[in-house]
């Protein structure tokens, strides 16, 4: 079964560290990722830019409308995600409190994937 993780943070005191502290939160992140990578249980992964660079369409209204930013007003923002294979939540659980002991605050939701279409790798 494949499982989403979602990582929630407040982006403001990671952007504010010195850059040696991002560095040691992100190679931390990284042995978690090669581990499981090795295991072959490691899907897409990404690292979002800030929510200031998004655009939400909010499609209530007609015609639907385009506006700066994220869908919600909070602290805590989506700044990224996991895709993982596992045999249980619980499994992917464990993943998120691996994750979770690399980073400082914010919070991992984990979500069984209903449906996963793989597509074309995509380059930015």
């Amino acid at each position: 079964m494949l499982y989403a993780i979602l990582c929630y943070a407040d982006p403001k005191p990671f952007a504010s560290w010195p850059q040696e502290n991002q560095n040691a939160v992100m190679e931390k992140l990284e042995v978690i990722q090669q581990k499981l990578t090795k295991e072959g249980r490691l899907g897409p992964a990404a690292r979002l830019l800030p929510a200031t660079a998004a655009k939400t369409l909010r499609k209530d209204r007609e015609p639907p409308l385009i506006v700066d930013g994220p869908f919600s007003e909070t602290k805590e923002q989506l700044l990224g995600f996991y895709i993982v294979s596992g045999t249980s939540i619980d499994e992917a659980m464990e993943i998120a409190r691996d994750l979770g002991r690399a980073t400082p605050g914010g919070c991992y939701e984990v979500r069984p994937v209903g449906s996963f279409r793989e597509g074309a790798a995509v380059s930015g």
